[in-house]
This record gives structure tokens, C-alpha cells and sequence, in this order.
């Protein structure tokens, strides 16, 4: 049951990555993020209302509210590394991701706005991602939970993270046969 649930929660596994990561794998990371709001638009565009509305995993979000976190999360993203390489060592204010996702624009938003916003939020941090030099990729902000983070490294725990989330969605229309 352990194991199971494990694989509900992780299907593409928890992040791990040898840190920093390298300048390959920051690009590749980078092309992950771009890809991503492609991606979820081509999952969630024939997903029925009630589909929308089926939990990913018992206890889970609803693949709605994991829509509607993609963004919420990679905007917080976003800003940190713009706080980074603006800011001398800044420190990022976290967020209740659980409590972003039980509001009304989660639970009952069309997805369709998250999708859009995803993608011209990706356009816009592709685009900054891309002109990044070494010793920017390399600038730190302190997480208060996390510690001292680097940019090279964020970038490939959200690429992670929106595969991690992407997997969500298309592993349950694979379970249920949608």
C-alpha cells in the first residue's frame, strides 16, 4: 500500500538531482519548462467538467486544482529567481500552496485561464531563462525552509516539478481510461 501510494503521489518520482546541476542539464531543464504549458493544454483539453473534478489520488487535489497550482507555483518561482538576480542573497517569502489550492479561484476556476496564464507566464521566463549567463544561473536567494538555493538548481527542481504534476493528470486518465 506504501509503495502505491508512493507512486500516486511521485509518479515520476520525488526530485533528485546532484547539485548544481550542470550547464546540459540547466538547458535541458530550461526546455522542459518550455514544453510544459503545450503539454498540459493537450492533457487537460477533451478532460469533462466531472473529470476535472476527480481527485488525482484519494486525499489528492482534483486535477483542476493541480491546473490552477501550476501556475500559482511557477509565478512564486518566477519571482524568487528575478529576487535573485536583482537582490543581493534575498530571502523569498514561502506560500500555503494547500490553501492557494482550496480557494475559489482553484476549486471553480475554468482551467482554461490557468492554461493561458501558464503559457505566457513560460514565454516570459523561457525567454529570461535562456539569456541567463553562468554566473547569473549561478546568484543565490535563501528560502526559509530550504536554505540558500541557486538558480541553475531551481530551474531544475520547476521542471521537475511541472512534469511531477503533468504525471498527476495523465496518470489518472490512464487509470480511469479517459
Amino acid at each position: 500500500m506504501k509503495d502505491e501510494t508512493e507512486q500516486l503521489r511521485y509518479p515520476i518520482g520525488r526530485y533528485s538531482a546532484a547539485l548544481p546541476l550542470t550547464d546540459a542539464q540547466v538547458s535541458a531543464a530550461i526546455q522542459s519548462i518550455a514544453e510544459l504549458p503545450a503539454r498540459l493544454q493537450e492533457a487537460v483539453a477533451p478532460m469533462t467538467p466531472a473529470q476535472l473534478d476527480t481527485p488525482y489520488r484519494e486525499g489528492g487535489w482534483t486535477v483542476r486544482q493541480v491546473i490552477h497550482h501550476l501556475p500559482d507555483s511557477h509565478l512564486n518561482g518566477y519571482m524568487r529567481q528575478k529576487l535573485a538576480l536583482t537582490e543581493d542573497l534575498p530571502t523569498i517569502r514561502p506560500y500555503d500552496e494547500g490553501a492557494w489550492a482550496n480557494l475559489p479561484d482553484s476549486l471553480l476556476g475554468p482551467p482554461e485561464v490557468s492554461v493561458a496564464l501558464l503559457t505566457a507566464l513560460h514565454q516570459r521566463w523561457v525567454l529570461l531563462l535562456r539569456s541567463l549567463q553562468p554566473p547569473q544561473l549561478d546568484r543565490k536567494f535563501i528560502h526559509p525552509q530550504g536554505g540558500e538555493q541557486r538558480i541553475r538548481d531551481h530551474i531544475g527542481m520547476y521542471a521537475w516539478h511541472g512534469a511531477h504534476h503533468l504525471a498527476h493528470i495523465t496518470a489518472l486518465q490512464k487509470r480511469k481510461g479517459w
